[in-house]
């Protein structure tokens, strides 16, 4: 019995070093998490971005982004240390340069119908946006995530071939979770709540979508938001193999 016992222990942890030894599809991506605004439309400040940003990160490491290549900040200027909106951009810069196999952005902010906030001086235009993820992410499987009103704008500039972009909204519709009182934007929470269980960013997309309009149709918010989603050819073939790590349970 107890030789028995020992085998089973032995096999069981085995099989455990190996899960742990498991590589990540994502290893050799690149990350970025940015909150790049901390105020309400009037100004005040808000922790929602910091709130999406801090459960993000945490959400998309137990997805299987390395920690060692991820990076995360927030762009308030009533914090310590300061990151500044150029400092964030020299640590992406960082990243992408050391992780060289994918990149994935994900920014949480303010946007307007021509732009989205980028720290507390500084907009990102559509222009402005596609030439920083080319110079970040070149050539390599990309995935863009904007999570801002208005956010729409940004698809046809940054679409391609190698790139999945989700928006949190029209280009002409506003996103919604942007209170004092809101823990996240009502986007990034969906995209929070969905990927426990999401296998792959197709899947999260879709996820969230759906979250997004159930949540804003049962507190009766109109028009709606309508998060956008748009797939390159190369992506729609490798999307599906990059899928997510989901802790056994």
């Amino acid at each position: 019995m107890l030789r028995s016992a020992v085998i089973v222990i032995l096999l069981w942890f085995a099989g455990g070093v190996a899960h742990a030894q498991t590589p990540s599809r994502f290893d050799g991506w690149a990350a970025a998490i940015v909150a790049a605004d901390w105020r309400t439309s009037h100004g005040d400040p808000i922790r929602a971005f910091d709130n999406a940003r801090r459960d993000l990160t945490s959400g998309f490491l137990a997805a299987g982004f390395p920690r060692a290549d991820m990076y995360d900040a927030t762009l308030r200027p009533d914090v310590t240390p300061v990151t500044t909106a150029a400092e964030a951009v020299q640590s992406m810069r960082s990243a992408t340069l050391r992780a060289t196999r994918g990149c994935f952005l994900y920014f949480t902010s303010h946007g307007g119908p021509e732009f989205m906030v980028f720290g507390p001086d500084q907009q990102l235009t559509p222009t402005g946006m596609v030439t920083l993820v080319r110079e970040l992410c070149q050539d390599r499987p990309t995935v863009v995530v904007i999570s801002a009103c208005f956010s729409g704008i940004f698809v046809d500039s940054l679409a391609a071939p190698n790139r999945m972009i989700m928006t949190a909204a029209r280009r002409d519709r506003s996103s919604f979770g942007c209170s004092e009182d809101a823990t996240y934007p009502y986007f990034d929470a969906c995209v929070i709540s969905s990927l426990p269980t999401a296998s792959d960013f197709i899947a999260l997309a879709n996820a969230t979508r759906a979250c997004v309009k159930a949540r804003e149709e049962a507190e009766g918010l109109a028009p709606g938001s309508e998060p956008q989603v748009s797939i390159g050819a190369g992506m729609q073939l490798l999307l599906p193999t990059l899928r997510f790590t989901h802790p056994p349970g």
